[in-house]
């Protein structure tokens, strides 16, 4: 029953578009619709309409309701027509009612036919949409009338797709359709009056040219005033303001932002509610960093006979461990101190932000006082904490997380670390090189699944020669403890298994810090991923409120929140004149194990995912001359091109240092840059950097031109005889 209503119903549309299709050619419909033809039958018209008036307009607004319900091509003309035919006066309202009811009567089609077999088969994909629409789609409909970038017809269709009501569209579209419509009419009567080439520069004739080229931009600045007039009506907005950009947060992204506010001579200040360097610095990438040189270091000592050194084995001291970690982020809290930054020109306060209004920020400083600042600008630079899952008796057996772990001062004999990304693994590999039995858990099927799984593999294979118990596809369930035993139940299919530790490590990632500074007062809305919401300037809900790093997203590394600092700095100050798109066409990323794993750009299992064509080159490191001499003479550099062509499209390095070697990559990506400008590149020998010329060399031998070179064999066969 269901295939034949679909029949029915598919059958049903296929016979209307072919008669419409059959009725238009036969007829020669096409041909009344231009604007030669209307020049030409326009005496004839208003003659007709003077004789008939009633019968005239009634005929008009039938075709035009009935072109417009079909979606026949020639809105335009026939609203040209009637301001030729009827004046400005009678023309706008005969043809703004019949355009409206024209674009409900296509819009009432589109719902009948098509509506529910979109949304059953895109529903997924149409989520997003119909929750903007359910939220702002009087606005959005509006926005599309006002402007009219889309054609008339295309948005009568599509919103018949949406779940916006019929009355609203109608009432919306007569409304927003009023200022264009009376643009062309206008237009239409100046056509009309054309009865010489003079008339062609009449004032007037040039005023309703001028004003047609002139109206989109006009709406989409309308568009932009009443948006914002909605957004800040119940906001009262200062006389003046005493700074110009209010940074919350002293990470990366708060960092850069509040440094170029304050290169350009703008007042900016910067609040910081815990540690200047955020996240990064206090216990992020640089103690880890610094632990994973130290576990390096224990590694290369216990290996030492392969180079020829013997009797140095070493021991683990693992407070002095912990001691250089902190020396090390001592040694780089200059670069991002309260000193720092004052000497740059930026006011730093230490206490806690509240956004009170669009342009008020209210500071609990460290000594109980309270400061309200004023400001034409907020960038929102909260970062994101460690996300603990919901695991019965977790929080009573007590766990690590990557903020946390950086206390211990004895190294853990028995170590769970739950997670099986970047973070997790990196933690993983260094305890077990220190000394520790670690048991890493992961849910999925393999660690590192944002990678290829040859990536995977690889780094699976080291860490299991570190001695780290890696269980892929087991469900963290419980945590149980007893007579001084903690145990963590995992799950694998309906098997149960008990994982006894000293220590737990949570790694599982990072929840945006939305929460607690006035997100929720000014009604910011979130994304499905509880980031906050941004438009491609980095804008909030409120235009002069920016967001940047990890609490918006998309990515949550320290060099991509840098990265959209910049944006949201530049916007925020400069906007009125000129914005910027955050650009994410290039991101990089590196994960800090043993090989290294480093990326730009699509991998092999992102492109088949996308459907997109590719060729995959890869050079295996095990045949570099220096990783030999090195002893690292592992991993191998994939790099993803289109197909019969040199430009790059991604590339996956593991081996060491392939966080430093993938720079050349990603500069080639940003400058549309291809494999043969590498392969043209002297790299100095002996280094790991020839590896990413070898991988452009394997690319050209495998695109050589044979039947050229089948010639020139035969040429230099000739010269020899």
């Amino acid at each position: 029953m269901v295939i034949d209503k679909k029949v029915k119903r598919w059958g049903g549309v296929a016979l209307v578009v072919a008669g419409l299709a059959l009725a238009y050619q036969q007829l020669g419909l096409g041909q009344w619709l231009t604007l030669d033809q209307l020049k030409a039958s326009r005496d004839a018209l208003v003659h007709l309409y003077e004789a008939a008036p009633w019968l005239t307009i009634a005929v008009f607004f039938g075709v035009y309701v009935l072109a417009a319900a079909l979606s026949l091509p020639g809105a335009s003309i026939l609203t040209l027509a009637g301001g030729a035919i009827f004046g400005l006066g009678v023309g706008l309202l005969v043809v703004s009612f019949a355009s409206s009811v024209g674009a409900l009567l296509a819009f009432w089609v589109a719902r009948t036919l098509l509506r529910d077999m979109v949304q059953q088969r895109f529903g997924k994909f149409l989520a997003p949409v119909n929750a903007g629409l359910a939220k702002d789609g009087v606005f959005y409909l509006l926005t599309l009338r006002l402007v009219p970038v889309f054609p008339f017809w295309l948005i009568n269709l599509l919103m018949g797709l949406t779940q916006i009501g019929a009355r609203s569209f109608y009432i919306v579209s007569q409304i927003g359709m009023l200022a264009g419509t009376a643009v062309y009419v206008n237009a239409g009567t100046q056509l009309g009056a054309i009865e010489s080439t003079a008339d062609i520069l009449s004032p007037a004739m040039l005023g309703s040219l001028a004003l047609l080229g002139v109206f989109p931009i006009l709406a989409k600045w309308l568009v932009s005033v009443l948006q914002r007039r909605k957004i800040y009506a119940r906001w009262s907005k200062p006389r003046q303001f005493d700074r110009n950009l209010v940074v919350i947060g002293a990470g990366a992204g708060g960092l850069v932002s509040a440094y170029i506010g304050a290169a350009v001579k703008a007042k900016v200040t910067l609040i910081e509610g815990h540690k200047m360097g955020g996240d990064c610095l206090n216990y992020g990438c640089v103690p880890s960093k610094a632990l994973i040189r130290s576990a390096k270091a224990v590694k290369h000592l216990r290996k030492a006979g392969v180079f020829g050194l013997h009797g140095t084995q070493g021991t683990v001291d693992f407070a002095a461990v912990m001691q250089r970690v902190h020396h090390v982020i001592q040694d780089v809290e200059p670069h991002d101190s309260v000193e720092r930054y004052t000497g740059l020109g930026v006011e730093v306060l230490l206490g806690h932000a509240r956004i009170t209004s669009p342009w008020t920020v209210e500071v609990a400083l460290a000594d109980g006082s309270k400061q309200t600042l004023t400001t034409r600008n907020i960038v929102i630079a909260a970062g994101a904490s460690p996300f603990v899952p919901p695991i019965p008796g977790l929080k009573e057996a007590g766990f690590l997380t990557s903020d946390t772990v950086w206390g211990l001062t004895a190294l853990p004999k028995r170590l769970v670390v739950l997670g099986g990304g970047p973070v997790g693994s990196e933690l993983a590999q260094s305890f077990a090189r220190l000394g520790s039995e670690v048991t890493q858990v992961e849910l999925a099927p393999r660690i590192m699944v944002r990678e290829d799984p040859e990536v995977s593999d690889l780094v699976a294979a080291s860490l299991r020669a570190d001695g780290v118990n890696i269980l892929t596809g087991h469900q963290a369930v419980r945590v149980e403890a007893s007579d001084g035993e903690k145990h963590l139940i995992v799950k694998y299919g309906d098997t149960e298994l008990a994982v006894p530790f000293d220590e737990l490590l949570c790694a599982v990632g990072r929840s945006p810090r939305v929460t607690g500074y006035g997100l929720e007062e000014l009604g910011i809305p979130l994304t499905p991923r509880k980031t906050i919401e941004t438009n491609a300037y980095l804008q909030t809900l409120y235009p002069n409120i920016f967001a940047v790093g990890d609490v918006t997203g998309p990515f949550q590394f320290t060099h991509t929140a840098a990265h959209q600092a910049w944006y949201a700095a530049v916007n925020a100050l400069f906007g009125r004149f000129k914005r910027f798109k955050a650009d994410y066409s290039v991101i990089p990323w590196a994960t800090f194990t043993d090989p290294e794993v480093a990326r730009v750009g699509l991998s092999e299992s992102e492109a088949r995912e996308q459907g997109i064509a590719f060729e995959v080159t890869k050079y295996d490191i095990d045949d570099l001359d220096r990783a030999i001499a090195d002893g690292t003479a592992h991993g191998f550099v994939k790099v993803l091109t289109v197909p019969g062509k040199d430009k790059i499209l991604g590339v996956t390095i593991v081996g060491e240092h392939a966080g430093d070697l993938l720079a050349e990559y990603v500069l080639a990506m940003k400058h549309g840059l291809g494999l043969n400008k590498i392969l043209g590149t002297i790299h100095t020998y002996p280094t790991l950097s020839e590896a990413n010329k070898y991988a452009a060399g394997e690319w050209k031998r495998a695109h050589a031109p044979q039947r050229v070179l089948a010639w020139l064999e035969r040429f230099h066969a000739w010269e020899r005889a």
